[in-house]
């Protein structure tokens, strides 16, 4: 096993993890009240493709990580496990910056008028309402797990290896799920991004 990485302060993780969690969300869920017009001398949705990527890296890392873990290489797990964190932090900044220059695109808008016409509504069918549940599933799923994730990990990073093997063991599954739909997410509503 590792020795600790960082002193155990319960009161103070919890503290940090819970203003961090609730920035977070509050910053995301008013996203789709703000957009920043600005010509940028690239394309907006590059952002976009970026967030596919990162989700991408960081559901292979996960898979990753697990693998070194049933190994027992501990220290390549922990590398690899804080590099999905730091993934996922640049995912964050990613996100917010393609919500903030991009604005919202509905799924199935193929004018690109802010509207889906019944015409449009026809041509996609039964995969709009597949998108928003997997949408759906998607956000609510990423934002409850980020305390849990974190909390996760600072079990790891303190040296309690039994009670972060037992967090893990719960939230490995949704983190992994979460990373996965994303690049999901971002195939099927891509093609609507005017």
């Amino acid at each position: 096993m590792l020795k600790p990485t960082i002193q155990k302060n319960d009161k103070q993780a919890k503290l940090l993890i819970g203003i961090f969690s609730v920035v977070v969300l509050v910053a995301v869920s008013f996203l789709s009240k703000f957009t920043i017009t600005v010509e940028l001398p690239f394309d907006k949705h590059i952002f976009a493709l970026l967030n596919a990527l990162l989700n991408t890296a960081v559901a292979f890392l996960l898979v990753a990580a697990l693998v070194a873990v049933k190994q027992k290489k501990y220290a390549a797990h922990k590398n690899i496990m804080l590099t999905a964190l730091l993934l996922s932090v640049l995912f964050l900044v990613s996100y917010i910056a393609h919500h903030l220059f991009a604005g919202e695109t509905k799924f199935g808008d193929t004018d690109h008028d802010g509207i889906v016409s019944i015409a449009e509504l026809a041509v996609v069918g039964n995969l709009r309402a597949f998108y928003f549940i997997l949408l759906s599933t998607h956000i609510i799923l990423a934002a409850t797990s980020l305390p849990f994730i974190l909390f996760t990990a600072y079990r790891g990073l303190t040296g309690e290896f039994e009670d972060h093997k037992r967090k893990a063991k719960r939230i490995w599954p949704i983190w992994f799920y979460v990373a996965v739909t994303g690049p999901l997410v971002y195939l099927m509503i891509s093609p609507y991004y005017s």
